[in-house]
């Protein structure tokens, strides 16, 4: 939708992004909308049109009014012949007609060669010697199906730098050597890298941006222009709008990039964080956690206990290490929610929850808008709300976060959801990351009933953060 394109490429705009590729104005009549609200946003950004060879194509993009195009032209004979059916000189000559074209309407021009890697070298270097004499401003390499290795990387570079001209390089991951393929091209000479957030795109995906930023800044040394700490709030717009999960492993915004659980790793983490991370998390916008599971170890409890403002003895200490683990041991990963609850039961503490479930009524079907009625208890006081969502899980949630919206300003930033057991009637455990303010928890349900266990889990999570 053009006002996600929007959000988007304002974010990579704060970001520091040089060429933002808003879309293909050929596609349809949407993409074009889109392309038209991002240039109409005025970024310092240059805005960018994907082109095919064809004159219609840069026709337009020229009606949004970008500054550039990215003419991708196949070079590959199995491209040439295989998909457009045609051969190397007719080729070159419509990707030279149409350069000309465009740099006759006053458009900075990417000459790109798709699936170069597969490609004669004698060839694409025609291509982009021709190019350049029709006035490209930019020379691509493109690895389109992700068969380079840096080493070949590096002398393919070095060799296309005899042609004087602004290179820059496009990889995809079939492989997982995008970013190492992007990172040698750039130390080769490469003066641009095609990168997108997260990875994302087709197949396996296109070289991360926030990988390459990271690998030039942090083990080469080379600055860029891209702030840093803002990566990971671009991570997760991204990730929201495009409906592409981050996968939890994955480096520098994955959710467990700077989490640790294991006792021995926490351990050297409270003496200095350096000797299990190779950067600091706030250099990237990120916050170091300590999780608890059954790797968990006395220090990383008692840590996880200063930070709820709790202090134990080492007999209860003992006991609460030991109900930890109990729940580690079941697969299950401790939330702060859980840790609390464990910690005010030794330490015989009591807090009676503000906010209590009465009722919950959801109706979903096929011919029905899910919907939610819910009652709570709040105070001694009856709060009734209702919602409706894309299904019945988030119509209970609207209706619940609807209810509590007046009496404190509450976000759900993560919802997980794991089968414990098998079967229709499994055991399901949902875990959720809240936020209010700068205050952030986790919270845990776990039912047979999805619907009951998001509600629980979110519940426990409102409870905590009113405390």
């Amino acid at each position: 939708m053009p006002e996600e394109k929007v959000w988007i490429a304002r974010k990579l705009d704060s970001l520091g992004v040089d060429v933002i590729e808003a879309g293909s104005a050929i596609m349809s009549g949407g993409e074009q909308e889109g392309i038209r609200a991002v240039v109409r946003e005025n970024l310092d950004a240059e805005i960018c049109s994907y082109c095919r060879i064809r004159e219609i194509d840069v026709e337009k993009a020229l009606e949004c009014d970008v500054d550039s195009i990215h003419l991708v032209v196949p070079v590959s004979d199995l491209h040439i012949e295989k998909k457009l059916k045609k051969n190397r000189e007719t080729v070159k000559n419509e990707a030279i007609s149409v350069c000309e074209f465009a740099k006759d309407h006053g458009l900075i021009v990417e000459l790109s060669g798709e699936d170069a890697s597969r490609a004669d070298i004698g060839f694409l270097k025609s291509l982009y010697a021709e190019g350049i004499e029709a006035g490209a401003d930019r020379l691509c390499f493109c690895d389109t199906v992700g068969i380079l290795t840096p080493e070949r990387t590096t002398r393919i570079f070095g060799e296309l730098a005899d042609l004087g001209a602004r290179l820059s390089i496009h990889c995809h991951d079939d492989f997982g050597l995008a970013t190492s393929n992007t990172v040698a091209a750039v130390i080769a000479g490469a003066a641009e890298a095609h990168v997108t957030m997260n990875g994302v795109g087709e197949r396996a995906g296109n070289t991360p941006l926030e990988e390459v930023v990271m690998v030039l800044e942090s083990l080469h040394h080379i600055p860029t222009k891209i702030n840093c700490r803002e990566l990971y709030t671009t991570s997760r717009l991204v990730s929201r709008l495009t409906g592409v999960a981050v996968a939890p492993n994955k480096s520098i915004i994955g959710g467990n990039a700077f989490t640790h659980e294991a006792g021995i790793h926490v351990h050297g983490i409270l003496a200095d964080p350096f000797t299990y991370q190779p950067i600091s998390p706030e250099v990237v916008g990120r916050e170091q956690k300590i999780v608890l599971g059954k790797h968990t170890g006395r220090a990383s409890i008692n840590a996880a206990l200063r930070e709820l403002g709790l202090t134990a003895t080492d007999e209860q200490l003992d006991d609460i290490f030991v109900r930890v683990k109990e729940l580690g041991d079941k697969g299950m990963r401790v939330t702060d929610a859980d840790l609390q609850a464990i910690a005010e039961t030794v330490l015989e503490i009591y807090k009676e929850a503000k906010v209590k479930l009465d009722e919950l009524t959801v109706v979903a079907g096929n011919r029905v808008t899910p919907t939610a009625s819910i009652k709570l208890i709040v105070g001694g006081q009856d709060v009734v709300e209702a919602g409706i969502g894309t299904g019945p899980v988030d119509a209970a949630i609207n209706a619940l976060k609807k209810a509590i919206a007046n009496m404190q300003d509450i976000q759900l930033e993560e919802y997980h959801v794991d089968s414990i057991t098998g079967g229709t009637d499994a055991l399901v455990e949902v875990l959720v990351k809240m936020r209010s303010d700068k205050k952030v928890v986790t919270a845990r349900g776990a039912r047979t009933d999805i619907i009951m266990a998001s509600v629980e889990a979110v519940l426990e999570g409102i409870n905590r953060l009113m405390e």
